[in-house]
């Protein structure tokens, strides 16, 4: 499998979904073993931050990596969009802290890199291939990622939030898949309970009812969805489908699994290409970084 890299530069503008920011983004070609490369342009032309996962600093509702001249926040989505249209290396431009939410996917991305042929280089790609399995476990949430040997990537998820209107939700894919209509489309979602403590702390400054799927998982009423509505400039909302807003319509009856997935394919892209079968039970930001970092502690650092 030779390396690709994009055809051309592209842009995408939007609002950062906890920081409510405006940024610019800016995802171009780079040369064969580039990998990955972020920049904050609005602090300086050589303000570098490394896509790995040894560079994460936090996990809290998103992946934040950070270098010497400053952080970028939520990257998880455009690293996953990258990995599944399997572009090895470029270079991403961004001249504010956070990444832009969009509609809470990666479409945006996969629309765009998808419209025009990727360029074939000179090198081969660098599959990172584990002598022994690698498991992580957290006690506590009861979540687990397991990264076993294989003969080429593949990855399965079990999503089990106790929830009566999610359910159990089970997704996968392996490369050769049509990431870009099964997986990259599916958008974050959050519990109606805890969009109201996050408004009401302040906490996600750049989220609405155009970027997330909200879950109404406990009886809500008329006071609290008028609160909402007024609160994001719309008209009534309401609860449909089981137990959905009707702010979105969604894709998939598992588009919540599938989200997550999403998330942890861009998650385990900060240990590089792995020719590995990885499975996981209630993955998370968290323990999905514990595992990519244990592969690189495995693999004694290893350069992506």
């Amino acid at each position: 499998m030779r390396q690709h890299t994009l055809s051309q530069s592209y842009v995408f503008e939007g609002k950062g979904l906890h920081t409510g920011q405006i940024a610019r983004m800016t995802v171009s070609p780079a040369p064969a073993d580039t990998g990955i490369r972020f920049r904050r342009i609005d602090v300086g032309e050589d303000a570098w931050i490394s896509a790995r996962a040894d560079a994460v600093t936090s996990t809290a509702r998103s992946t934040r990596l950070s270098g010497p001249c400053g952080d970028v926040n939520t990257v998880e989505h455009i690293l996953s969009a990258l990995t599944g249209m399997g572009i090895d290396n470029a270079v991403i431009d961004i001249d504010n802290i956070e990444v832009p939410i969009l509609d809470g996917s990666a479409r945006y991305y996969v629309e765009a890199f998808g419209g025009d042929p990727l360029v074939e280089q000179d090198a081969e790609r660098k599959y990172l291939a584990l002598s022994e399995p690698v498991e992580v476990h957290d006690e506590k949430s009861g979540s687990w990622v397991r990264i076993e040997p294989a003969d080429k990537p593949s990855y399965e998820i079990t999503v089990d939030f106790s929830s009566r209107v999610l359910g159990v939700q089970t997704a996968s894919w392996e490369p050769g898949q049509d990431y870009a209509h099964q997986i990259g489309i599916c958008r974050t979602f959050v519990f109606f309970h805890e969009i109201e403590y996050l408004f009401a702390n302040n906490l996600i400054k750049g989220g609405d009812v155009d970027n997330a799927i909200v879950i109404v998982e406990h009886p809500v009423s008329d006071e609290q969805l008028d609160r909402m509505s007024a609160s994001m400039g719309l008209p009534k909302l309401q609860v449909v489908g089981g137990g959905y807003l009707n702010n979105l319509k969604l894709h998939f009856d598992n588009e919540c699994g599938r989200h997550k997935l999403l998330d942890l394919i861009g998650d385990m892209r900060l240990a590089g290409w792995l020719n590995a079968r990885i499975t996981a039970f209630k993955p998370g930001h968290t323990i999905n970084n514990l595992a990519a970092r244990a592969v690189l502690a495995q693999l004694g650092g290893a350069k992506i």
